[in-house]
Protein backbone atom coordinates (compact mmCIF):
# COMPACT_ATOMS: atom_id res chain seq x y z
CA UNK A 1 0.00 0.00 0.00
CA UNK A 2 1.00 3.63 -0.76
CA UNK A 3 1.93 5.80 1.97
CA UNK A 4 -0.17 8.87 2.29
CA UNK A 5 0.47 12.82 1.16
CA UNK A 6 0.51 14.99 3.91
CA UNK A 7 -0.96 18.41 3.31
CA UNK A 8 -0.25 21.23 5.60
CA UNK A 9 -2.83 24.37 5.45
CA UNK A 10 -1.71 27.98 7.04
CA UNK A 11 -2.59 31.04 6.94
CA UNK A 12 -3.65 33.58 9.18
CA UNK A 13 -6.99 33.33 11.48
CA UNK A 14 -10.15 34.54 9.37
CA UNK A 15 -8.56 33.58 6.00
CA UNK A 16 -11.36 30.76 5.93
CA UNK A 17 -8.95 27.72 6.49
CA UNK A 18 -11.60 25.74 8.41
CA UNK A 19 -14.39 26.72 5.47
CA UNK A 20 -12.09 25.65 2.83
CA UNK A 21 -11.30 22.44 4.73
CA UNK A 22 -15.06 21.52 5.40
CA UNK A 23 -15.10 21.81 1.49
CA UNK A 24 -11.96 20.07 0.66
CA UNK A 25 -13.53 17.27 2.56
CA UNK A 26 -16.83 17.06 1.06
CA UNK A 27 -15.28 16.87 -2.29
CA UNK A 28 -12.42 14.68 -2.01
CA UNK A 29 -13.82 11.86 0.24
CA UNK A 30 -9.84 10.10 0.09
CA UNK A 31 -9.12 13.41 2.42
CA UNK A 32 -9.05 12.93 5.90
CA UNK A 33 -8.37 15.92 8.38
CA UNK A 34 -6.24 15.32 11.38
CA UNK A 35 -7.93 16.76 14.47
CA UNK A 36 -5.46 18.91 16.52
CA UNK A 37 -4.92 19.23 20.06
CA UNK A 38 -5.47 22.99 21.97
CA UNK A 39 -5.72 24.40 25.24
CA UNK A 40 -8.16 27.08 24.26
CA UNK A 41 -12.22 27.24 24.92
CA UNK A 42 -14.20 26.03 22.31
CA UNK A 43 -16.26 28.62 20.23
CA UNK A 44 -20.01 28.64 20.03
CA UNK A 45 -20.77 25.06 17.66
CA UNK A 46 -17.78 23.66 17.93
CA UNK A 47 -17.46 19.94 18.50
CA UNK A 48 -14.88 18.14 21.08
CA UNK A 49 -12.77 15.99 18.86
CA UNK A 50 -14.55 17.14 15.60
CA UNK A 51 -13.20 20.40 15.52
CA UNK A 52 -10.33 20.17 18.24
CA UNK A 53 -9.23 17.85 21.19
CA UNK A 54 -9.90 20.04 24.18
CA UNK A 55 -7.21 20.08 26.82
CA UNK A 56 -6.52 21.69 29.68
CA UNK A 57 -2.44 23.43 29.87
CA UNK A 58 -1.14 20.34 32.28
CA UNK A 59 -2.68 17.57 29.79
CA UNK A 60 -0.91 18.78 27.08
CA UNK A 61 1.94 19.80 28.42
CA UNK A 62 2.10 15.94 29.76
CA UNK A 63 1.49 15.03 25.64
CA UNK A 64 4.55 17.48 25.05
CA UNK A 65 6.78 15.86 27.65
CA UNK A 66 5.65 12.31 26.44
CA UNK A 67 6.48 13.14 22.91
CA UNK A 68 2.80 12.81 21.49
CA UNK A 69 2.71 15.69 19.20
CA UNK A 70 4.63 15.97 15.75
CA UNK A 71 4.31 19.51 16.51
CA UNK A 72 3.01 21.68 18.89
CA UNK A 73 3.17 25.60 18.89
CA UNK A 74 1.70 28.67 21.16
CA UNK A 75 -0.91 30.87 19.43
CA UNK A 76 -2.45 34.08 20.79
CA UNK A 77 -1.63 32.53 24.33
CA UNK A 78 -2.86 29.50 23.82
CA UNK A 79 -1.12 25.50 22.92
CA UNK A 80 -1.97 23.86 19.89
CA UNK A 81 -0.72 20.12 18.76
CA UNK A 82 -0.81 17.65 15.92
CA UNK A 83 -0.79 14.53 17.60
CA UNK A 84 2.06 12.21 15.88
CA UNK A 85 0.26 8.80 16.47
CA UNK A 86 -2.88 9.92 14.55
CA UNK A 87 -0.42 11.39 11.38
CA UNK A 88 1.36 8.52 11.44
CA UNK A 89 -1.90 6.16 11.20
CA UNK A 90 -3.31 7.73 8.42
CA UNK A 91 -0.42 8.32 5.95
CA UNK A 92 0.94 4.38 6.99
CA UNK A 93 -3.01 3.54 6.43
CA UNK A 94 -2.25 5.12 2.42
CA UNK A 95 -4.91 7.97 3.96
CA UNK A 96 -3.86 11.47 2.24
CA UNK A 97 -4.26 13.76 5.60
CA UNK A 98 -5.03 17.45 5.63
CA UNK A 99 -3.23 19.09 8.82
CA UNK A 100 -4.64 22.82 9.62
CA UNK A 101 -1.39 24.47 11.52
CA UNK A 102 0.28 27.83 11.87
CA UNK A 103 3.45 28.50 10.56
CA UNK A 104 5.15 27.85 13.45
CA UNK A 105 4.03 24.14 13.32
CA UNK A 106 4.44 24.71 9.83
CA UNK A 107 8.18 24.71 10.49
CA UNK A 108 8.64 22.08 12.31
CA UNK A 109 6.94 19.56 10.08
CA UNK A 110 8.62 20.63 7.33
CA UNK A 111 11.92 19.52 8.93
CA UNK A 112 10.23 16.24 10.11
CA UNK A 113 8.34 15.40 6.56
CA UNK A 114 9.95 17.61 3.73
CA UNK A 115 7.90 15.85 0.90
CA UNK A 116 4.34 17.14 2.65
CA UNK A 117 2.22 19.87 0.56
CA UNK A 118 2.54 23.30 2.08
CA UNK A 119 -0.11 25.71 1.19
CA UNK A 120 -0.16 29.16 2.06
CA UNK A 121 -4.24 30.91 2.06
CA UNK A 122 -4.27 34.45 1.69
CA UNK A 123 -7.35 36.79 1.74
CA UNK A 124 -7.74 38.77 -1.46
CA UNK A 125 -6.84 41.88 1.06
CA UNK A 126 -5.99 43.06 4.19
CA UNK A 127 -9.32 45.10 4.58
CA UNK A 128 -11.25 41.87 3.34
CA UNK A 129 -9.30 40.09 6.30
CA UNK A 130 -9.62 41.99 8.91
CA UNK A 131 -13.31 42.20 8.13
CA UNK A 132 -14.01 38.44 7.90
CA UNK A 133 -11.86 38.44 11.50
CA UNK A 134 -14.36 40.66 12.87
CA UNK A 135 -17.89 38.91 11.16
CA UNK A 136 -16.73 35.38 12.70
CA UNK A 137 -17.72 37.15 16.20
CA UNK A 138 -15.85 34.87 18.54
CA UNK A 139 -12.95 37.25 19.70
CA UNK A 140 -13.16 40.53 21.49
CA UNK A 141 -11.79 43.40 20.12
CA UNK A 142 -8.05 42.48 22.89
CA UNK A 143 -8.03 39.06 20.75
CA UNK A 144 -8.88 40.55 17.40
CA UNK A 145 -6.42 43.11 17.81
CA UNK A 146 -3.68 39.95 18.87
CA UNK A 147 -5.46 38.51 15.56
CA UNK A 148 -4.22 41.10 13.52
CA UNK A 149 -0.59 41.47 14.65
CA UNK A 150 -0.39 37.46 14.48
CA UNK A 151 -1.66 37.82 10.90
CA UNK A 152 0.60 40.47 9.69
CA UNK A 153 3.58 38.46 11.17
CA UNK A 154 2.32 35.53 9.11
CA UNK A 155 2.38 36.80 5.92
CA UNK A 156 6.07 37.25 5.83
CA UNK A 157 6.17 33.24 5.84
CA UNK A 158 4.17 33.11 2.86
CA UNK A 159 6.91 32.67 0.74
CA UNK A 160 8.14 29.57 2.67
CA UNK A 161 5.25 27.34 0.70
CA UNK A 162 5.14 26.02 -1.97
CA UNK A 163 1.90 27.07 -2.87
CA UNK A 164 0.11 30.36 -1.99
CA UNK A 165 -3.73 30.16 -3.07
CA UNK A 166 -6.26 33.41 -2.57
CA UNK A 167 -9.69 32.72 -0.69
CA UNK A 168 -11.55 35.28 -2.63
CA UNK A 169 -14.11 32.66 -3.76
CA UNK A 170 -14.34 29.51 -1.72
CA UNK A 171 -15.04 27.23 -4.68
CA UNK A 172 -12.45 28.65 -6.74
CA UNK A 173 -10.02 27.80 -3.69
CA UNK A 174 -11.23 24.47 -3.11
CA UNK A 175 -10.37 23.92 -6.79
CA UNK A 176 -6.88 25.45 -6.38
CA UNK A 177 -6.27 23.67 -3.40
CA UNK A 178 -7.79 19.80 -5.13
CA UNK A 179 -5.52 20.44 -8.49
CA UNK A 180 -2.55 21.04 -6.42
CA UNK A 181 -3.21 17.81 -4.64
CA UNK A 182 -4.05 15.94 -7.76
CA UNK A 183 -0.53 16.92 -9.12
CA UNK A 184 1.33 15.60 -6.25
CA UNK A 185 -0.77 12.49 -6.46
CA UNK A 186 0.45 11.72 -10.15
CA UNK A 187 3.91 12.30 -9.21
CA UNK A 188 3.49 9.65 -6.19
CA UNK A 189 1.94 7.48 -8.60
Amino acid sequence: MKRGQLIVISGPSGVGKDTLIRRLLELDRSLVYSVSGTTRQPRPGEKPDQNYTFLTRGQFEDLVAKGAFLEHATYNGNLYGTFRDRVERALTGGRDLVLKIDVQGAEQVRGLLPDAIFIFVVAPSEQELERRQVERGSESDQELASRRQIAHREMTYAAEYQHVVTNDDVETAVKEILEIIQRARERQT
